[in-house]
């Protein structure tokens, strides 16, 4: 288990290395068209060290890649700045979040597809404002006077993630929720219900698929905690698993890791509730029809 800068440097050293390969180009011919020691592009593949996002521009460059998306991806995996559209917004709230936030976003904004297991809270993607700010408040501790322009932009934040829904083409969300998510009142009853109804309609959407694990599905592989997911359109190395703690968040990549959470989470979709059935669950529990 690595923070996610270690797991980001790996991985871009990992395809900078599979690209150069498919190039036909040894590290030395690399290094020697890019105007480098073979040893800096030895310490770049391994992630030995980190690397600016000009130096992996020169050498996809070097090796001909012309994808677009793959490119970005990759420059967004050493730090890039760049980019259009909905990718980097996050960097204007550079002094509020706190890095393993700012990794996470970057992930979940170039991803293709997300699969999550909740098991305390309704996923940020598919909050409402008044239910994100009661879990953000509770999240940061008490806050006060000027520290509300703090809770401010975490929920300002937290809304602005929801984006991925709704771009082109949106992120596939794929969530289970054990069913102590949509029983534990956030925010006081009214705000619940207004939380259940925005469940309800989200889970209407093509690129959403919300399944509830009902408490009598009885124990279950994700007792011990939520966990997602990442799914990369332009290469499954860059798969990633994450898994968030009050003051940090934890990125497993070994492919055994991948397997044992894609395995449990498919677990969990057999044991959870038909999409179907989920939507009549929650306009049970006062989410609507």
């Amino acid at each position: 288990m690595q923070h996610g800068p270690a797991v980001r440097r790996r991985k871009l050293g990992a395809e900078l290395r599979a690209l150069r390969t498919g190039a036909g180009l040894t590290s030395g011919e690399a290094a020697r068209l890019a105007g480098w020691h073979q040893s800096k592009v030895s310490r770049i593949e391994t992630g030995a060290s980190g690397v600016k996002p000009a130096d992996v521009r020169l050498l996809l460059d070097v090796y001909g890649v012309e994808d677009a998306q793959l490119r970005e991806l990759l420059l967004v995996l050493a730090g890039s700045d760049e980019g259009g559209g909905r990718h980097h917004w996050w960097h204007a709230y550079r002094g509020v979040l706190p890095p393993t936030y700012r990794d996470f976003i970057s992930l979940e904004s170039q991803a293709r597809a997300m699969r999550t297991l909740e098991t305390s809270v309704v996923p940020g993607l598919l909050q409402t404002p008044e239910y994100a700010r009661a879990v953000t408040r509770a999240a940061v501790g008490g806050l006060d006077g000027d520290a509300d322009d703090r809770l401010d932009a975490l929920v300002a934040v937290r809304l602005a993630r929801q984006d991925v829904l709704r771009a082109d083409p949106p992120l596939k969300l794929s969530a289970v929720l054990d069913e102590a998510v949509l029983r534990r009142e956030i925010g006081g009853p009214e705000v619940m219900a207004r939380q259940l109804g925005r469940l309800m309609e989200a889970a209407q959407l093509p690129q959403v698929r919300l399944q509830v694990l009902p408490f009598g599905a009885g124990e279950h592989v994700g007792i011990t905690g939520p966990f997602v997911i990442f799914s990369f359109s332009s290469t499954s190395d860059l798969d990633v698993v994450v898994l968030d703690h009050l003051t940090s968040s934890l990125y497993l990549e070994r492919k055994e890791d991948l397997k044992a959470y894609t395995e449990a989470f498919n677990t969990l979709r057999i044991h959870a509730l038909s999409p179907e059935e989920s939507l009549d669950y929650i306009a049970a529990l006062g989410g609507g029809v």
